[in-house]
């Protein structure tokens, strides 16, 4: 294998975990690693991937002050056409997706988007995706190419610990022409509500297998009875039982609670996305085959209109 390229990610000053997998990915399929990393006065970022990757190359200029897909496509060409690396790890997520497409179509490069798994075969990836709303794994082999490109699915595989030294190297910005087409102006955050869900410590969540708006009331008291919050998946907010705050996935919020409690959630890849950074999963389900059981450490098979009273019941029971 030849050397491994990651793309590193950063938004609003803060060096993104999505990274970080990456590397750790990397480093798990063998061959020299290197992280990307584009920005402006990102020595500090440069320093963490350091700890992950056998070398870091650094564009910093102020073209990178903020995400540009254009300026970001156009640099990896270039990086990629001088030092032909095996293969090239982008973050599937909205930036990474603004490129890998439009960056293999230039350079006539296989390539695949939302990969949750890769492994070799010889110097060849095979790359593993989900289908059915994570139901099933499929896995996706390439024609013959000295680079081939993967867009990794965020949370698929998780950040290490590090523990490498990895040497910094500041290239000149192989783009010399000012992009006039994109241009950056501005972030506009979504308002947070009463509840800030990224920052809770618990919470349960409910999914479309609660059946009903009236379920709703059972739901909030299991939170309350655990000190938890209430967050929900798309279904649940379509619907209108929660507001679009509380919704987690790739179009609602990406949480990291101690606990996260799935309440009637199948587990399609949208959501699991925003939960898998969460310590402890615990999912109720009626069907064995859901695919949130995948990513539960615990799970119960049964009706939730059974279990959830029996849950409410047992911690009022402890609570004296």
């Amino acid at each position: 294998m030849g050397d491994i390229f990651v793309l590193a990610e950063h938004r609003q000053g803060e060096l993104r975990e999505v990274s970080l997998e990456l590397l750790t990915l990397a480093g798990q399929l063998g061959g020299s690693v290197t992280a990307l990393l584009f920005g402006s006065g990102v020595d500090e970022f440069a320093s963490k991937l350091a700890q992950f990757a056998d070398k870091v190359l650094v564009v910093d200029d102020p073209m990178y002050q903020n995400f540009n897909a254009m300026a970001y496509q156009a640099a990896l060409a270039e990086l990629i056409k001088a030092n032909k690396p095996g293969l090239v790890l982008i973050p599937n997520t909205a930036q990474g997706v603004d490129i890998i497409g439009s960056l293999g179509v230039e350079l006539e490069l296989p390539f695949s988007t939302d990969v949750i798994g890769v492994t070799m075969e010889g110097d060849k990836p095979v790359a593993t995706r989900q289908y059915y709303g994570g139901k099933i794994n499929g896995t996706i082999t390439f024609k013959d190419s000295d680079t081939y490109l993967l867009g990794i699915r965020e949370g698929a595989v998780p950040a290490g610990e590090g523990g490498k030294s990895g040497e910094v190297t500041k290239v000149d910005n192989p783009v010399t022409a000012e992009i006039t087409v994109r241009k950056f102006l501005e972030y506009v955050e979504a308002a947070i509500g009463e509840v800030d869900i990224t920052q809770s410590t618990m919470l349960v969540s409910v999914g479309r297998g609660i059946r009903e708006d009236k379920n709703m009331p059972m739901m909030e008291e299991l939170a309350g009875l655990l000190g938890a919050d209430v967050s929900g998946s798309r279904a649940v907010v379509d619907a209108g039982w929660l507001p679009a705050d509380r919704q987690v996935g790739i179009s609602g919020k990406s949480v990291k609670p101690k606990l996260y409690l799935a309440v009637g959630i199948s587990g399609a890849f949208q959501h699991v996305t925003g939960m898998k950074g969460a310590d402890l999963v615990v999912a109720i389900n009626k069907d064995p085959d859901a695919p949130i059981f995948q990513y539960a450490d615990y799970g119960i098979v049964d009706d939730l209109l059974k279990v959830v009273p029996a849950m409410i019941d047992k911690l009022k029971e402890m609570k004296g």
